[in-house]
């Protein structure tokens, strides 16, 4: 039988605010480029957001990670360890660093780094720990900044699904030496692509700042004494990010009102396992409403995604784990390393329409769609 529903995108953003006014008075202005007001305007106001002094705005949360990485200035060869189950941005960054990824499996539960594991990956090489709160939920800090100290080390904190989210009163993105942000089309805060890498840490600042310019000098613009990417972000782009961030708590709070609907309306069904909603040291924030088929499920994720494709209801796959890459493969990385939660949930995991302008109507036809599937 033809399904005549409507189909419910995985994502719709929601631009409401300012988001029209800002980008008429980029036109009007003529600034359309990296060089226009907004871009210093949303690098204070999101730094300002977050308890950084400093923010630096670029072109991805990808570019984000890559100048972030470089700017920590580790000397090749340099271990940084990393959970096994994230997006490919966090580990190219540090390859593309000349530094070597070390991973660590993933909780079963809130399917972020599981911080017990970090302490026996340690090395003589280690010199710093990229942490990334994952799907809207926090990894425990604590224990990361705990080790960070002990050993030395410098954090990296990717905080790019993470915008609004708290942990033991103190804003996400706070946390790391250098920490950055997303704002794609899904994020809280969008700018279309773009990202932003923030820091309290002033000669970091200084180098990121560098580094997404191609490292063009002040006294003398093209000789360059070190490679650098064009990560710029433009002005038109940052005009939207004033606009989102203005609203962020109120964003924050509608996604928090879904993910409520979403667990009241499957929080009975079986076989099926749910975001968790608290612990004693962060709130979710349902970035996106995400969900694991259960090992009694026949079908796995890939499945459950297609027949939900036939009913007219977008999703997304989990995250697929660092060590099952094969670009990582080819290098010759994780040889026979396994981290059975990263494999589990990647195989059974996947997450369900969140964006902001999903409606309670859409949010209730897909559940009766996921539970015709899944169960």
């Amino acid at each position: 039988m033809q399904n005549t529903h409507k189909f419910i995108p995985v994502n719709t953003p929601l631009l409401d605010g300012n988001e029209k006014k800002y980008l008429n008075e980029c036109i009007d202005s003529g600034w359309i480029s990296s060089e226009g007001p907004f871009v210093k305007r949303f690098e204070m106001a999101m730094a300002e957001k977050v308890d950084r002094k400093f923010g630096v705005a670029v072109s991805s949360g990808t570019a984000a990670l890559d100048v972030a990485v470089a700017s920590l200035g580790l000397k090749s060869g340099s271990e940084v360890i990393m959970p096994a189950f994230t997006i490919i941005s966090c580990a190219s960054a540090i390859v593309r660093a000349g530094c070597v990824p070390v991973l660590v499996d993933a909780d079963p539960h809130t399917w972020n780094m599981d911080v017990t594991q970090i302490e026996a990956k340690i090395t003589k090489k280690t010199k710093a720990i990229m942490v990334v709160h994952i799907y809207g939920f926090s990894v425990d800090m604590d224990p990361v900044m705990d080790l960070a100290k002990r050993y030395d080390l410098k954090i990296v904190e990717d905080a790019a699904e993470a915008h609004g989210l708290v942990y033991k009163n103190k804003p996400c993105g706070s946390f790391g030496d250098v920490s950055i942000f997303s704002f794609y089309p899904n994020k809280h805060v969008t700018t279309g692509e773009g990202g932003m890498v923030v820091t309290n840490d002033e000669s970091i600042y200084k180098k990121c700042q560098g580094y997404r310019n191609l490292c063009f000098k002040p006294e003398k613009r093209f000789v360059h004494d070190e490679l650098g990417w064009n990560y710029r972000m433009t002005n038109m782009q940052a005009a939207l990010g004033v606009a989102q961030l203005e609203k962020l708590d109120r964003h924050v709070e509608m996604k928090r009102k879904m993910g409520k609907i979403y667990i009241e309306l499957l929080k009975n069904v079986e076989g099926i396992q749910i975001p968790v909603e608290r612990t004693d040291f962060s709130d979710n924030i349902y970035w996106v409403f995400g969900i694991v088929l259960k090992d009694e499920v026949q079908i796995d994720a890939e499945t459950a995604i297609k027949k939900l494709a036939e009913k007219g209801i977008g999703t997304r796959p989990f995250f697929w784990p660092m060590h099952e890459q094969p670009v990582f493969q080819k290098m010759g990385l994780f040889k026979n390393e396994k981290y059975p939660v990263a494999e589990k949930i990647a195989r059974r995991g996947f997450y369900v329409p969140s964006g902001l302008g999903l409606s309670k109507d859409e949010i209730e036809r897909v559940v009766e769609e996921v539970k015709n599937v899944c169960i």
